[in-house]
């Protein structure tokens, strides 16, 4: 959530200790923020489940007579992006805090053409979480495009709750 402040006195009431006193409720404000920063810090990052999750991919969609996505880099990093602030904020969405949806992150990335996300957290395997993904409709559908043939699947783990990861997959053409 934004909110605006405007911290400058009005021009007839601009005694130090006003500007003092807002320089260090700032200062603190900043602090504290640092701080709550360093404990959602990740304590993991599977940048590289795509190669593991490869045969899984590929037995779901040859079960629906489609040809197999091939794990890809680009989309591989805009995943790990999207599971880094998922981490960081400690909550599941498509869109991060800085304002980035996944239409700016996939462009951002270099992805052109059609794309989709799936998003999931929890202590779950591959095997979990595709299970959970194919049982959802929406999430069905995405894997099951014929358009898409390339993916990528990462995640980032909780550092709280190590055992906790927020996942992303995202696939493209």
């Amino acid at each position: 959530m934004l909110s605006s402040f405007d911290p400058s006195p009005s021009a007839d009431h601009r005694p130090r200790l006003h500007r003092r006193g807002f320089l260090a409720i700032a200062g603190g404000g900043l602090l504290g923020a640092l701080a709550g920063c360093g404990t959602v810090r990740s304590t993991g990052e599977g940048g590289g489940a795509s190669s593991s999750a490869t045969g899984l991919v590929g037995k779901i969609r040859s079960s629906a007579g489609l040809s197999a996505m091939t794990p890809d880099s680009r989309l591989e990093q805009a995943a790990l992006q999207q599971a880094r602030f998922m981490a960081g904020a400690g909550r599941m969405e498509h869109t991060t805090g800085w304002g980035k949806d996944f239409a700016s992150r996939v462009s951002d990335n270099g992805i052109e053409g059609a794309a989709a996300e799936n998003i999931a957290q929890g202590r779950m395997d591959l095997t979990r979480l595709f299970d959970m993904w194919m049982n959802s409709p929406p999430h069905r559908r995405n894997m099951l495009d014929p358009r898409f043939t390339r993916f990528g699947l990462a995640y980032v783990a909780d550092a709280k709750r190590p055992d906790w990861r927020y996942w992303a997959l995202v696939m493209g053409r």
